[in-house]
């Protein structure tokens, strides 16, 4: 008769490259949030990011709701 039996090979391991880039993403986040202070912006804009938003930055005033929610102190 015919052999009607089948190999079923699943992968059920996380592959590295994607766990590298969900934990470079969770850290860029978490310093978006916790830390930044200007510095995401100064890459583009330069020293004037700084001194904008009275010397706090713009991102720091797009996250400053999530910033107070996560328990980060920012003033």
């Amino acid at each position: 008769m015919f052999d009607t039996s089948q190999i079923t090979k699943t992968q059920h391991a996380v592959p590295i490259i994607a766990a590298a880039v969900l934990v470079a993403i969770f850290g860029l986040g978490y310093f978006v949030v916790g830390f930044d202070q200007g510095q995401m912006f100064s890459i583009l804009e330069g020293q004037s990011a700084y001194a904008q938003m009275n010397g706090v930055g713009y991102m720091h005033e797009f996250t400053h709701d999530m910033r107070h929610a996560s328990g980060f102190p920012c003033h």
